[in-house]
């Protein structure tokens, strides 16, 4: 039987570290640049999410259920609610020796991001010959604010496949998309041919089609043609 389908929405959001009233993080291009957290690499665009997966903090969820389309809204999650509280024993230490790289002119600073073994954390600080590493989340400890809008809900069936391959491999571009009663056939780019990632990323975008399409099928087409000479 077909999954009852989920509802998919885009919001805007920005987020910040309510006890310190700083944005940490934003999909709004202008917000972005203004805190100095600009990326050139992020996608400053309309977030999709399918409501009731259960991927976002209990609260903000719950908050983007209610929104009104076009309304700018407000949530606070308390500390215990979002990322937790700060674990003293997730911050260690290791030689400055482990973290330095002459050849590459590669020295630890505070704030970088590194992974030992297979856990990854900030380092916090430097010197005496150690480095000290924070393998807690950076937003442990900290209520979190979130101020975000609503932009759509999306109903329209290609859309929606559109918007679940956007949510689950960052980008739709040069996918195509067929949706009948029962099914979805999805026509993959060449990008997929050569990105791991899409086959990683594929199990999670079926899943993700049934329950917002409600269909039981998904079909996935590659096309290798034969370059055309000039």
């Amino acid at each position: 039987m077909a999954e009852e389908a989920k509802r998919l929405i885009r919001f805007n959001f920005k987020s910040y570290l309510a006890d310190e009233d700083r944005l940490y993080d934003t999909n709004i291009v202008d917000a972005a640049k203004e805190a100095g957290i600009y990326d050139e690499k992020a996608l400053y665009e309309p977030v999709a999410h399918i409501l009731g997966t259960n991927r976002l903090f209990a609260d903000l969820e719950a908050a983007l259920a209610s929104a009104e389309i076009g309304k700018e809204c407000e949530v606070t999650i308390p500390c215990e609610k979002a990322a937790g509280a700060r674990n003293p024993k997730n911050v260690e230490y290791y030689p400055l020796k482990d973290f330095v790289n002459k050849e590459k002119q590669q020295y630890p600073q505070p704030g970088m991001t590194v992974t030992v073994g297979n856990k990854s954390g900030t380092i916090a600080s430097v010197g005496a010959g150690r480095v000290k590493v924070d393998f807690n989340s950076p937003l442990a400890g900290h209520d979190l604010t979130y101020k975000f809008t609503v932009v759509e809900e999306v109903t329209e069936p290609l859309e929606k496949a559109k918007a679940v391959v956007e949510a689950d491999f960052s980008t739709a571009e040069g996918f195509e998309f067929a949706v009948s009663e029962d099914k979805v056939v999805v026509t993959e780019p060449d990008l997929c041919k050569y990105d791991s990632n899409w086959n990683i990323a594929k199990y999670k975008v079926v899943a993700d089609l049934r329950q917002v399409l409600g269909i039981t099928r998904v079909e996935f087409i590659q096309v290798w043609d034969i370059p055309k000479k000039e």
